[in-house]
């Protein structure tokens, strides 16, 4: 009995330990990991920019991202396509109650709630996304690298977030004036 009980307590720890070695827990690097925006018009106009985050981390479990939770700062929003005057107009719009509303809704979040499957070099995960205080899934891939940084491509609907200003799913009639709904966001993560 004593010899099945101490085995049992190596197997318990032989198994911690190799838990520990191929999970991690990986912060970013709030300097150099960025987000880039791109909106549309119906026109096929194009505008971009970019986004910093206030914090983030990732689990990750023999290469496959288990948990995560990003927060990003929407005020560091800028407009990266225009410069001066149109620039300050269109990062002022950007953030007023029209668009996202900044004042009141400083923060945007995801959240990783489960891994779906790997397609190749990407996984497709699961998550939460919010916007404006509004939250709704998201399916999204990310792409992890050797060199502890990663890339991934999330596009979601506005008009979902309460993000109403010339969308077709709540005015008619815009005709080229219209700003479709998918918003288009290229994520760099770097890890420390």
């Amino acid at each position: 009995m004593k010899n099945h009980f101490k085995n049992l307590i190596i197997i318990t720890i032989l198994l911690c330990s190799a838990y520990s070695i191929y999970a991690q827990d990986k912060s970013l690097n709030l300097e150099t990991s960025n987000i880039r925006w791109y909106g549309e018009e119906i026109t096929g106009k194009q505008h971009y920019g970019d986004l910093k985050f206030s914090s983030g981390n990732i689990q990750i479990n023999n290469e496959v991202v288990t948990n995560g939770s990003f927060i990003v700062n929407m005020n560091s929003l800028t407009v990266e396509d225009l410069s001066g005057g149109g620039k300050k107009r269109l990062e002022g719009h950007l953030r007023s109650t029209a668009f996202f509303g900044v004042s009141d809704h400083p923060q945007a979040s995801l959240s990783i709630s489960s891994m779906v499957e790997i397609e190749g070099n990407s996984q497709i995960l699961d998550g939460q996304l919010t916007i404006k205080g509004v939250t709704h899934p998201i399916n999204f891939s990310l792409t992890l690298t050797p060199e502890n940084n990663a890339s991934a491509i999330l596009v979601f609907d506005r008009s979902k977030y309460d993000v109403r200003f010339r969308s077709g799913s709540f005015f008619d009639e815009l005709g080229d004036k219209l700003i479709l709904d998918e918003i288009k966001l290229e994520v760099a993560l770097d890890f420390n």
